[in-house]
C-alpha cells in the first residue's frame, strides 16, 4: 500500500495531560460526554505515551478547542499543561 501524501495526512497536536483523573477511561469518557461519538471520531484521540507527570494525547488539530472544552466541562481533575505540534516540543 502506498503512503499518503503529506498534504493528505491528518495534522496532529500533542497534549500533555496531568491530574489525578488523567487515565484513558476518564479522558475518553469526558470527550464522549461533551462532543459525542461523531466528535470523538473526528478528534481521533490517541494516547501516545505515559510520562511521570501524566500522559501524552494526540488529537486532530481542528478539534483541539473542543477537546479543551470537554476537559473543562467534565469537572474531573485533568489539566492540559502544554500543547505542541511535535513530541519533542513537549519535553
Amino acid at each position: 500500500m502506498k503512503n499518503l501524501k503529506p498534504s493528505h495526512r491528518e495534522k496532529k497536536r500533542y497534549l500533555l495531560v496531568e491530574g489525578k483523573d488523567a487515565s484513558q477511561k476518564d479522558i475518553d469518557g469526558a470527550i464522549l460526554e461533551y462532543i459525542g461519538v461523531l466528535g470523538f471520531a473526528k478528534a481521533s484521540p490517541q494516547i501516545i505515551q505515559r510520562t511521570g507527570r501524566g500522559l501524552v494525547l494526540a488529537v486532530n488539530r481542528k478539534e483541539l478547542d473542543k477537546i479543551r472544552a470537554s476537559f473543562l466541562m467534565s469537572g474531573k481533575d485533568m489539566n492540559i499543561k502544554r500543547v505542541s505540534g511535535s513530541l519533542k516540543g513537549l519535553k
